[in-house]
Order: structure tokens, then C-alpha cells, then sequence
């Protein structure tokens, strides 16, 4: 099985810009997906921040993403399911690390799957999104921003 190939403006384990953090805007960056597999029916994204104090920090979890739906920034107007994050918001919710913490590790973690999901975005947490895909994964990409602030 071929990764998908998960491309942005920055390159994988360097630095997230500051317009994508909370010092700026809540815009998340363009997501380029490439490899995407035959099959691929939808797409699932799931972005977290294992650095946080306490615990893993969930910024988005989205699903029943189209596969034409290639390239994601802020000024897409793409239909998909969302639930919501650790800040109880219902959409990407930006790097902001406690100042003068250490450089966090954002995930950008993007699957294939072989089917629409049957979740509601009312009730779905991060581990039901997991936990319904599971056998219907047929490829995943990751991508890793890092961002501190101070």
C-alpha cells in the first residue's frame, strides 16, 4: 500500500506559519493530497497536538471528505462532517501552544477510505471516528507542523 503523499506550505517537520496559529487567524493551511488509491471512496483528517499539557489536544476532526476534494484551504467551500475539537469548536481550531512552552508537534493525519462513514456528527469523538474506520483504511498520509510560541 502506497501512503498518500500530504503536501503544504510547509514541509514536513518544520515550522507551521504564523498566519495558520493563533496569532493571527483560524485559517488551517492548504492540504494537498497526492497518491490518493483506486477505491477511495472518502476522506477522514485528523489533527492533534500530543504536546499539549494533560493531554493529546484535538484541533479537527473532519470526515465524509470527497476525494475530488484534493486541496483544502480556508477558502474551500467543501461539505463534509466535522465533531467537535478540545476547544468545543466544530471546525479546525489553530496551533497555540502555552507561551514559552516547548515546540509542539502538530499531526496532520489524512485517510483513504473505502466508504462513507455512518456517523453523526452530533455524538462522533475522535476514538468513534477511529474505531468506524478501522477496516475501511485503505491508505493514510501524515504530515507534522511544529509551532511555540515565545
Amino acid at each position: 500500500m502506497e501512503n498518500l503523499k500530504i503536501t503544504s506550505d510547509f514541509e514536513n517537520n518544520w515550522s507551521i506559519p504564523q498566519l495558520y496559529s493563533c496569532e493571527w487567524q483560524n485559517f488551517n493551511p492548504e492540504l494537498i493530497i497526492e497518491n490518493l488509491p483506486d477505491g477511495t471512496v472518502s476522506l477522514a483528517i485528523i489533527m492533534d497536538d500530543p504536546d499539549a499539557p494533560n493531554w493529546t489536544f484535538i484541533h479537527w476532526v473532519a470526515w465524509n471528505i470527497m476525494p475530488w476534494d484534493i486541496s483544502f484551504n480556508s477558502s474551500g467551500s467543501w461539505e463534509f462532517d466535522e465533531w467537535l475539537n478540545s476547544a468545543w469548536k466544530k471546525w479546525y481550531t489553530w496551533p497555540c501552544p502555552p507561551v514559552w512552552h516547548w515546540i509542539h508537534h502538530y499531526h496532520f493525519k489524512i485517510y483513504a477510505l473505502s466508504e462513507k462513514l455512518d456517523l453523526s456528527s452530533e455524538t462522533t469523538k475522535k476514538q468513534n471516528l477511529e474505531n468506524e474506520m478501522q477496516w475501511k483504511i485503505i491508505s493514510m498520509g501524515e504530515l507534522i507542523g511544529l509551532y511555540g510560541r515565545g
